[in-house]
């Protein structure tokens, strides 16, 4: 099979789909994999070391695109990549569509068959292509809040482990998963008070278990939430319901009510965000503000360490991968559940019943085009 990976174009994004010896790993099971020129520079990774490990390297995004039977991405495509969508394309990469309708339209009209990394789920309802991301996303949050309360980036001017003698900052986490676990880490490493809420008590036994002591665990719901938010100096949102909108959980009442310089940031915000007033910011400009308050909600946080990023990624994707390159997609989904689970466009239908629910559609069954 034809295997392309392009250049990411969307902002500061500089992660690639593949790393060399992920592409050693294709080419040595038989199939071609081409390589935009430059895409792997942003993660450190040279034209030649993909040469050298078998990729062929091609000049531009409409040369890599028109050559691909199977796309592999890092992030949705941009509307300047919609023209290059076609009906005999297989496109696999972080889709996010429920909250991305002019993604899902600009798919269906063209027909591409587009599996998605964030909706392939285990049996264990585990999300093995977003985890790695999620847990890069999650180390990162307190520490660019941590930057965001710096006085001359907006904020409060705390410095969030503080000194002896002084209070540091409260950090409270929004949801346990992947991506909360990983902020509450990095959050008590850097001295913080945490708290993490999640409605999952068994999660939250767990983390008790291995933090005791440490970090505060609280049943979710609208109460609790109003009350360790009002009382935060950080709120990381990390919040998940699989190909839906992520659910808002902090409104603009209540971000009136916290603190002058409180940061919040929106780890879900791929998916809509978990904050009322959540839109999606870039690298360049990350940050505004509502109230008194600092928002962070930057929607491809990992992109800014790629080089860490892009090697997680391909250690979570290439076993997807190896399947639908060599068995071909549908054999690849018929095998393989959980990786059918990631199909959410095929032949101008939305398949994901999340993202035709976000969007007001009817959506095709996964079992009659597997079938």
């Amino acid at each position: 099979m034809r295997i392309a990976i392009p250049t990411e174009v969307k902002n500061n994004e500089f992660r690639v789909a593949i790393t060399p010896a992920g592409v050693h790993d294709l080419v040595a099971n038989g199939h071609e994999v081409l390589v935009q020129s430059g895409a792997g520079l942003g993660s450190s990774l040279t034209d030649e070391s993909y040469e050298a490990a078998g990729a062929t390297i091609l000049p531009d995004a409409q040369a890599i695109w028109a050559s691909a039977e199977l796309l592999l991405k890092v992030k949705e495509p941009i509307e300047s990549e919609y023209g290059y969508f076609r009906d005999d394309l297989v496109l696999f990469t972080y889709l996010h569509l429920a909250a991305a309708p002019k993604l899902t339209t600009a798919l269906t009209d063209a027909g591409v068959t587009a599996i998605a990394y964030e909706t392939v789920q285990l049996p264990s309802r585990a999300l093995p292509l977003l985890a790695p991301m999620s847990e890069v996303a999650g180390r990162l949050a307190p520490i660019v809040g941590a930057n965001a309360m710096l006085k001359p980036n907006g904020g409060p001017g705390l410095l969030v482990p503080g000194v002896p003698g002084t209070h540091p900052a409260k950090i409270t986490v929004l949801g346990g998963g992947v991506a909360g676990t990983a902020a509450m880490q990095v959050a008590l490493g850097l001295g913080a008070e945490v708290t993490v809420l999640d409605t999952n008590l068994f999660r939250l036994r767990e983390l008790d278990a291995l933090h005791f002591g440490r970090v505060k665990t609280i049943a979710s719901n609208s109460f609790e939430i109003d009350k360790a938010v009002v009382d935060s100096d950080m709120v990381i949102g990390s919040v998940l319901i699989p190909g839906a909108k992520a659910p808002k959980l902090v409104s603009n009442e209540l971000v009136s009510r916290m603190r002058p310089g409180s940061v919040l940031v929106d780890i879900a915000v791929d998916q809509g965000g978990c904050f009322a007033d959540s839109h999606a910011t870039t690298h360049a400009d990350p940050t505004f503000t509502v109230h008194s308050s600092l928002f962070y909600c930057v929607a491809n946080m990992p992109g800014a360490v790629p080089h860490t990023s892009t090697y997680a990624l391909t250690n979570a994707t290439l076993p997807y991968v190896r399947s639908v390159a060599g068995r071909g997609w549908k054999e690849a989904l018929r095998v393989d559940a959980s990786l059918a689970l990631g199909l959410n466009t095929f032949g101008g239908d939305v398949v994901n019943s999340a993202v035709a629910t976000a969007h007001g559609l009817e959506h095709r069954e996964l079992a009659d085009i597997l079938n």
